[in-house]
Parts: structure tokens; C-alpha cells; sequence
């Protein structure tokens, strides 16, 4: 069969059927008396055996050798097809994230798509400076596509550059929660920390409808930034939590303001201020927990705080008497 018989045949261009001969891939058998190429059915089959190997995206030097070398196994060959494979598929991926991400952002021309392919850019950078300025542009330059900076603050390390993530999510109002929402649900307990945090800084009600929900969470990390964020939003729900949270020295100084936050309810203040009281008599709690909830009763205003820091005042624990002595002091003095 001659070359563009077997073009037509196989698909393969005569062009390729001559570079085959070239490398020595297939030979044709014979040549006709005008010293045409001449195809056998045996070279016909190889040409379609390597055109098989190919399409596993063996190149033509691997084909040859899979072809020729009897002792070769493809195992190791096909191993690492997979792992190159694998990383195409992966930085394909990355493409079309980025691409669509671009095209979210509706640029009205190329410099807005440059300026948006450089601040993406500079939100993977190894450095946190330029991560964090990225952040800070999103919002006052071209504005990142909502999925992005979501991720990003989902992922950040840093705790400079996170702020400044959470505080470009805020101004973009509720546009990133549903994916934020996503993250709390995530097998990962810093990325379920960092969503929480993150819906935290979202001063709207649909985050605090979301917040309600993450203060349901099974994570405890989760249930803590969600009383956090509920106390100073004033839900008194989150009161019970916050105790705890003073009592455990976990961010203990973060959950008195809150607990003062709600405290500026007259209704709530009473009711803190016995919940605390009630804690400090407990058999089991520590000094050093006991000191805390003195403080904590600090800027809790009403009757019942000043009668139990005065009462305090007298306690067998010297730490928890002098506190209570000095915020009786301050409360007097104002």
C-alpha cells in the first residue's frame, strides 16, 4: 500500500508517515520500481500500535522503546503518565478557576483584566506583605472576584494579611457568605475557624442568621467565635458559652467584652451578673478561673455585680479580694 493510501487509511498524515521513517519508527517493507514507499499490512498494524501509545501520551522516543526493547515494562512508564497527568489536569483547573474568576469580575476592558490577573497573582505570592496589599486593593482597585478572596481568607496562615482578607470580605457585604457558609462545614478545623471568623467581621443579618447556625456547630472552636461574635451583636444566647470561655481562660478577655456588651441591655445585666456569681461558688472552679470572672464582673453595671464584687472584697482568696477591692475602687471613682 502506498503512503497516501495508508494516510487516507489511518488517519496519520503522509507528512508523520515520513518522520516515522525518519526515526526509524516504521520502515516501510518495500519500495516500487519508481522508489515509492510501499506499506505492508504488518507496517500498517505498527502504525496503528504506535498511534495507540501515543494517545496514552507516550512521546515518539517512549513509543519506539515500548515498540522495540523486549525488556521493557511499562509500569514505571505508566506511573508516571499518571503523576504528569495528574499535574496537567491540576493546571488546567487552575486556568479555568482563574479564567472564571476574571470573567465574574466583568472586566470592561484588558487593563481592568491585567490589573485583576495581577492582584490574583499577588494573593498566591510567598509574600504575606504583598498578599496583604493585594487584600487591601481588592476592594479600592479593580475589584477580586468574591471566590477568590473567600478562598484566600480561608487558607491564609498569616494573621496580618488574614485581617486584612476578612476586612476586604466585609466591605463586599453578604456576596461571600454562602461560601463562607461552605466553609464552616469543611473536614479542616482551621478552615472551619476561619470561616467563622471571617462571617464574623460581616455586619448584616443574614450573618448573624449564619452565626446562629455556627453556634450549633459541632466544633467547639466554631461555637466559641460564634458566642463571640453573637455577644457583641446582642444575642443573649451566647451568654452561657461566654462564661465558659472565662472560666476555660479561652479567649477569656474577649468573651468579658462581650458578656459587658450584652450587659448594656438593663434587661441582661442582672441576669450576667448572677451567672457569674453562681460560677464563682462553684466548688471546682480554680483561683486563677475565679479571678477571671472577678474580672469580668467589672463592667457589668447594676446592684447585683457591685454587692457580689463587695462581698468579693472579703474572699479567702487573697487574688480574687484584691481584684475585686480595685474594681470596686474604679466603679466608686466614676
Amino acid at each position: 500500500m502506498l503512503i497516501g493510501d495508508v494516510a487516507r487509511r489511518s488517519g496519520v498524515s503522509a507528512r508523520m508517515l515520513r518522520h516515522y521513517d525518519t526515526l526509524g519508527l516504521v520502515r516501510p517493507t518495500g519500495r516500487t520500481d519508481a522508489g515509492y514507499r510501499e506499506y505492508s499490512s504488518e507496517d500498517i498494524r505498527r502504525i496503528f500500535h504506535i498511534e495507540s501509545l501515543r494517545s496514552l501520551g507516550l512521546s515518539l522516543r517512549e513509543v519506539g522503546r515500548a515498540l522495540d526493547d523486549p525488556g521493557f515494562t511499562p509500569a514505571e512508564l505508566v506511573d508516571d503518565l499518571i503523576r504528569q497527568t495528574r499535574e496537567r489536569i491540576a493546571a488546567e483547573t487552575e486556568l479555568l478557576t482563574r479564567l472564571r474568576r476574571i470573567g465574574a469580575a466583568e472586566p470592561a476592558g484588558w487593563e481592568d483584566v491585567l490589573q485583576i490577573v495581577a492582584l490574583l497573582q499577588a494573593l498566591g505570592s510567598k509574600s504575606a506583605g504583598k498578599r496583604q496589599h493585594a487584600a487591601l486593593s481588592s476592594v479600592e482597585e479593580v475589584p477580586v472576584p468574591v471566590e477568590a478572596l473567600v478562598e484566600a481568607a480561608l487558607s491564609e496562615t498569616d494573621p496580618n494579611v488574614a485581617g486584612a482578607l476578612r476586612w476586604a470580605l466585609a466591605q463586599l457585604g453578604d456576596s461571600g457568605l454562602a461560601l463562607l457558609a461552605e466553609g464552616l462545614g469543611s473536614r479542616s478545623a482551621e478552615v472551619r475557624k476561619r470561616a467563622v471568623q471571617s462571617i464574623a467581621e460581616i455586619p448584616s443579618d443574614e450573618a448573624t442568621a449564619l452565626l446562629r447556625d455556627a453556634f450549633a456547630n459541632p466544633d467547639i472552636v466554631v461555637r466559641r467565635y460564634a458566642a463571640l461574635a453573637l455577644g457583641a451583636r446582642g444575642v443573649a444566647d451566647a451568654v452561657p458559652t461566654l462564661i465558659d470561655m472565662v472560666v476555660e481562660g479561652t479567649n477569656d478577655v474577649d468573651a468579658a467584652d462581650a458578656l459587658s456588651a450584652l450587659a448594656s441591655r438593663p434587661t441582661l445585666a442582672d441576669q450576667i451578673a448572677t451567672r457569674l456569681v453562681d460560677r464563682l461558688a462553684h466548688s471546682t472552679v480554680e483561683s486563677s478561673a475565679r479571678r477571671r470572672l472577678t474580672q469580668a464582673l467589672a463592667d457589668i453595671p447594676g446592684i447585683t455585680a457591685s454587692r457580689a464584687l463587695a462581698d468579693l472584697s472579703h474572699d479567702e482568696d487573697r487574688g480574687v479580694a484584691l481584684t475585686a477591692t480595685y474594681i470596686l475602687g474604679l466603679r466608686n471613682a466614676r
